[in-house]
């Protein structure tokens, strides 16, 4: 694996648990009053995109950053369901 696949792959991984924290805060404090629902419905959505996009050309790279990415905005996405709406 060359440099920079290594890299799009460390940064790929980072970026994709770079939703953790926001879905700790809304559960620690049961609220996600300020969180745009519509910001991560279209991150979500280019992450799907993405994943489909890895199993056409064959990347795992590409399907295992983005299917982390997509499970960390699962957690936002249910935290604002549970508590979002208050």
């Amino acid at each position: 694996m060359s440099l920079i696949a290594t890299l799009a792959t460390l940064f790929g991984t980072i970026s994709g648990l770079a939703n953790l924290p926001q879905a700790y805060r809304i559960f620690k404090r049961k609220s996600a009053k300020d969180i745009s629902i519509l910001t991560y419905l279209v991150i979500f959505t280019g992450a799907i995109v993405w994943i489909l996009y890895g199993f056409e050309i064959g990347d795992s790279p590409i399907i295992i950053t983005n299917v982390l990415g997509t499970i960390t905005i699962s957690f936002v996405m249910m935290g604002w369901f549970l508590y979002g709406r208050d």
